[in-house]
């Protein structure tokens, strides 16, 4: 059976979240939704999250999966809430402890907090087969952009995170911690000997001013058209282009507490003894 499959563009953060489906009233598979956050007040809402639950509610899906890519820098994920609301088993590379590893020294999180990567339902191998319904798919290790990215794989098409963009966008950057633009070289490099007819379908696009967001490609395309990793570029030569150019970019708006809930699952961290849940900021120690 070939796979429905439903994108939600959120226009705030330049990603796009979707549900994988077998059929109305069958099963689907949320892969990298959406909590809105104002990083003006730190206030979430659900918006983005409630489109994606309607339009399973419309279909009549049970949710089998809520897939994360990874433990995204540059949204909040609405795992834990779309969870709560619908079921389903939360899940993610089988890498994130090093991913946790890192966060809970550099945000000093309590003492409680796992490094296991038990906040979520599962944790996925390299090749692991899952189940939707009716559907049949392959998890399939990316790291590069981060230790324990994931890209899924539905029949013909892959949900490949961070891992590539649009051709006239290019690559992920990898100088998070735990990056390695040879890894992601590789990585992407083992999702373009896929058959040329593969669809690929992005987690986010950056369009350039000519033309609106897409998210769909191939890996005809990519290879033919990818202004960083097109068929004819070396390892090395992505090596120095990726390195020089993670060199000029900003952190992401919403590292700070992105990250904080991601690795949680998308749970908030515990309330503090006045009761208020706190994102922490440390100061003089992320960017140049």
């Amino acid at each position: 059976m070939r796979s429905n499959i439903k994108a939600f563009f959120d226009p705030a953060t330049w990603t796009v979240s979707y549900v994988v489906y077998d059929e109305p009233n069958g099963h689907c598979a949320i892969i990298d939704p959406v909590l809105d956050y104002d990083p003006k007040s730190g206030r979430t809402k659900t918006a983005s999250a409630d489109k994606l639950m309607a339009f399973i509610n419309e279909q009549r899906l049970t949710v089998s999966w809520i897939l994360e890519t990874h433990a995204h820098a540059d949204h909040l994920t609405a795992a834990h809430y779309l969870k709560e609301k619908l079921g389903g088993k939360t899940a993610i590379g089988g890498h994130i402890p090093e991913v946790q590893k890192v966060f809970k020294k550099l945000f000093n999180l309590e003492t409680g907090f796992a490094t296991d990567g038990s906040q979520f339902d599962h944790l996925f191998a390299d090749g692991e087969l899952l189940s939707v319904g009716k559907l049949s798919a392959k998890a399939i290790a990316a790291p590069g952009h981060t230790p324990a990215d994931m890209a899924y794989q539905f029949d013909d098409a892959i949900f490949v995170g961070d891992t590539l963009f649009m051709p006239d966008v290019g690559t992920a950057r990898a100088d998070f911690p735990g990056g390695d633009a040879r890894q992601l070289y590789r990585s992407i490099r083992k999702i373009l000997d896929f058959p040329a007819e593969t669809r690929l379908f992005m987690c986010h696009d950056y369009p350039p001013k000519d033309r609106p967001a897409q998210w769909q490609s191939t890996v005809a395309e990519e290879r033919l058209h990818n202004i960083h990793v097109h068929d004819g570029v070396t390892e090395d030569e992505f090596l120095v282009m990726r390195t020089a150019r993670d060199a000029t970019l900003e952190a992401p708006v919403l590292l700070l507490p992105s990250i904080q809930l991601n690795v949680r699952a998308g749970r908030m961290p515990p309330p503090e003894d006045n009761g208020i849940v706190y994102f922490k900021i440390p100061v003089n120690v992320i960017g140049r």
